[in-house]
């Protein structure tokens, strides 16, 4: 056990490395962190291995979601205020946030941690106080729960065509008493603290023979991080670095004045529309010719 255990946090360290954040991230953090409520969900763009795997198999840039709880004493239940700091022993002015990470399992987080990345905040609409208060002391209750890495290769094989794939592939995704029930993964997490309150994030919708229509909670294991920005019933409140509406015109933003097209940070270039371009491809033939009239 002692191996294994060794072996799977030398993986699960390989996984959760990071490259370099990016020079300027494309959201205002400060903004963010002033705006933010309890029970927001915040999402993330990953720039870990593990980001990438999820990347690929979401097809969206949102690769993690954590829980806005505020600062210790915005908890109104003692109880929650006490199980946190058990988990955490910062700053108890500093904003925190709930995930669950690899390795790491169900955690407490400074919200500071993601200063650099890109974020969004996804807010729940009419949510009540009390109902927000429930919903972190939901995601309180799971502290300390391990990281559901076989939830996370169900969700991979669900997104293959089911049809395609063998049976002995298919996931026991769908059985109501699949995987451990004291493991879970970031959207997991999420999702049913929303659900003990009744609060719908992409519910089944039925409609019944005398025409009502009832609705049905989603499989919390079928969500990722994307879903909260897709759900109706959230808000997507935006803070980029450069707001357009604090400017008198869109156009008068720091936009780079040579031109310059890039892939990401490092990688840029003109466009073979852009006239320097074009002199600099005029002068390449140019010298293709002499060099072949020698």
């Amino acid at each position: 056990m002692g191996l294994r255990a060794s072996v799977g946090r030398r993986i699960s360290a390989w996984l959760n490395q990071e490259h370099d954040a990016p020079e300027r991230p494309l959201c205002d953090f400060d903004r963010i962190a002033y705006e933010l409520r309890p029970a927001d969900v915040i999402l993330i763009e990953g720039r870990s291995r593990v980001s990438n795997v999820i990347r690929v198999i979401t097809q969206s840039s949102w690769t993690h979601s954590v829980l806005y709880v505020g600062r210790v004493h915005d908890i109104v239940s003692q109880e929650l205020r006490e199980r946190v700091t058990k988990f955490y022993n910062g700053d108890p002015n500093e904003q925190l946030v709930i995930e669950a990470i690899l390795g790491q399992g169900t955690i407490v987080s400074p919200l500071s941690k993601y200063t650099t990345d890109h974020l969004r905040l996804c807010r729940a609409r009419g949510l009540t106080p009390p109902d927000a208060q429930e919903v972190i002391g939901h995601a309180v209750a799971t502290l300390g729960a391990g990281y559901d890495m076989r939830q996370l290769l169900d969700l991979a094989r669900f997104m293959f065509p089911y049809t395609l794939m063998p049976r002995r592939w298919r996931s026991s995704l769908f059985e109501h008493n699949a995987g451990s029930a004291t493991s879970t993964v970031c959207s997991t997490m999420i999702a049913k603290a929303f659900m003990q309150v009744k609060f719908p994030l992409l519910p089944i919708a039925f409609k019944n023979d005398d025409g009502t229509i009832t609705l049905h909670h989603r499989n919390p294991k079928l969500f990722t991080p994307r879903d909260f920005d897709y759900s109706p019933y959230f808000d997507i409140i935006k803070f980029p670095i450069w707001d357009p509406h604090k400017m008198s015109r869109y156009q008068n933003m720091p936009w780079d004045k040579e031109g310059l097209i890039c892939n990401e940070h490092g990688d840029c270039f003109l466009p073979d529309d852009h006239p320097a371009s074009s002199k600099q491809n005029d002068n390449d033939d140019q010298l293709q010719d002499k060099e072949q009239m020698k």
